[in-house]
């Protein structure tokens, strides 16, 4: 248990030994916790064991206790380094690959999500974790306030995953999944699980994992209380986000404009967008179809496509033809104007009769 729970911890100066909100008791500022979560040093428990450490300093005096409020016009530095003004919120989609650490420091010296990160991204932190042998969507921040916002199961966020599965396991036994289940003492929430079709045959089978809790190991502990045993985990969705076409160790950030439209009033106050509350059901995964921030790019016509025709915007109406107009029969052509035919009447053609033998017969002589 923390300082910040323990209703015996000491208090100092500028110090509150209960948890009421910043504005109940009277002391200017913010929490010491609160302000290095939104200023990306880490979510609000890790800032409590820099605290325990003895790593986070208040105007030079080493902190033994995170009850303490910050004033805008106090310094506060981390390991000896100041802390900046708090930036922008930031998120970015990094698709973890297996045998990563989701930690800044391992003891054992095994590698880390943090240590193969680009070299120009600021400090972040992750939003929630995946165990060492798991691989998929990781999201990243700034704003520790955010990652604690969007961790808690009260948020209720959607997280999807793919399991490859050793072991049969029927879609009855899948469904029984929605109600609950206890593994070894802990309780999970509903799941919603579901077979993939086995084309290929096999030992393995695929499952499409959704859950909404996020607790340690959850979808391996699950499976293998239906006797399966989990070889392959690819987490496809968090929240409003997904993995999209992320080849395993590309990052890539996520637009202001969408952050603002699929994560609302999670953001840290005073960074949020105006309008309204933030529905995770309603919200559409931006993969990147991420990507949905990005803009379409026109289409390209190859040879031998046909390109759509775009619509006048008024038509002008055709011309309607004169009563008046002189007929051309069909076999004259109209003369260009200015031609000698033009100006000349038409002629009438003539039909040269034959004489008659009989009227001939009878003429008279002249004489």
């Amino acid at each position: 248990m923390s300082h910040a729970n323990d209703p015996n911890a000491a208090a100092g100066p500028g110090q509150a030994a209960d948890e009421r909100d910043d504005d109940d008791d009277g002391v200017a500022g913010e929490r010491v916790a609160k302000v290095l979560a939104r200023a990306g040093v880490a979510s609000r428990r890790d800032v409590e064991r820099l605290i325990a450490a003895g790593r986070v300093r208040l105007n030079g005096v080493v902190l033994d206790t995170p009850a303490v409020k910050v004033a805008p016009t106090d310094s506060l530095s981390v390991d000896g380094r100041p802390v900046a003004a708090r930036e922008a919120t930031r998120v970015w989609r990094y698709h973890k690959p297996a045998g990563l650490l989701t930690s800044h420091k391992d003891p054992q010296g095994r590698p880390t999500v943090f240590e193969h990160l680009p070299a120009d991204l600021p400090r972040v932190i992750s939003i929630g974790r995946l165990d060492l042998n798991s691989e998929g969507l990781l999201l990243l921040t700034n704003d520790g306030e955010l990652a604690r916002a969007l961790e808690l199961p009260a948020t209720g966020l959607k997280r999807r995953y793919r399991a490859r599965a050793r072991g049969r396991a029927t879609q009855d036994q899948l469904d029984r999944l929605k109600d609950g289940v206890t593994v070894e003492g802990v309780r999970y929430g509903s799941i919603d699980a579901r077979l993939e079709e086995n084309k290929a045959g096999g030992v393995n089978q695929w499952i499409v994992v959704t859950l909404s809790e996020g607790k340690n190991r959850e979808v391996r502990k699950v499976l293998e209380s239906l006797g399966l045993t989990v070889n392959r985990l690819i987490r496809m969705e968090y929240g409003p986000f997904d993995l999209g076409s992320l080849k395993p160790g590309e990052v890539v950030e996520v637009s202001p404009r969408v952050i603002g439209e699929r994560l609302g009033d999670l953001r840290s106050a005073g960074r949020a967008p105006a309008g309204g509350d933030f529905n995770p059901r309603a919200a559409k995964p931006a993969s990147t179809k991420a990507e949905a921030a990005e803009p379409r790019p026109k289409t390209e016509y190859k040879t031998g496509w046909a390109k759509p025709k775009s619509k006048p915007r008024s038509a002008a109406p055709k011309p309607k033809p004169s009563r008046k107009a002189p007929k051309v029969g069909p076999r004259e052509t109209p003369a260009s104007p200015g031609s000698p035919k033009a100006s000349a009447p038409p002629q009438r053609k003539t039909t040269a009769r034959r004489p008659d033998p009989r009227k001939a017969a009878v003429r008279k002589p002249r004489g």
